[in-house]
């Protein structure tokens, strides 16, 4: 073989090697900023995680020491829950915040409420503590109970 195609084939060789080179670099990069995304997402998770933990046994303690109303807890149990541990909604003591959440979810909150008339909040806020007497005793032991449960 002639000595100037020898120098073109290793020529070709070294650009396919040069571009196999930048090719590796740029996926190991771009590997890298993706373990660097999914850790900073995972510990933003885990970090979300904690403080809804966190915001469960506050409002437990809060309803032990008759800080907020029954019915409000609930509906905040019920939707921290919600993404914590959907199946413990099903499961006693626990079911009682979603049977309150079913009993009341139909009533308006924060604005809503405010641009209801006072005749009809006076009305839901009877149905509403009286859903409260019905199921204090169990929501008191569910909100002690979920206030020392594990979340794994």
């Amino acid at each position: 073989m002639p000595r100037g195609l020898q120098l073109v084939f290793i020529a070709i060789g070294l650009v396919i090697i040069g571009v196999l080179l930048v090719y590796i670099w740029r996926q190991s990069r771009l590997l890298s900023e993706q373990r660097l995304r999914q850790k900073k997402t995972e510990e933003f998770q885990a970090r979300r995680r904690d403080e809804m933990i966190e915001s469960i046994r506050i409002i437990a303690m809060a309803v032990e020491e008759d800080q907020v109303e029954y019915s409000e807890a609930c509906l905040r149990f019920k939707g921290l829950l919600d993404y914590l541990a959907p199946e413990l909604l099903e499961k006693p003591p626990f079911q009682v915040f979603q049977t309150v959440h079913d009993k009341i979810q139909h009533m308006p909150t924060h604005q809503a409420r405010k641009n209801t008339d006072s005749a009809t909040i006076r009305e839901m806020d009877k149905e509403r503590f009286a859903v409260e007497r019905e199921h204090s005793d169990e929501i008191r032991q569910a909100a002690t109970a979920i206030r020392h449960h594990r979340f794994d």
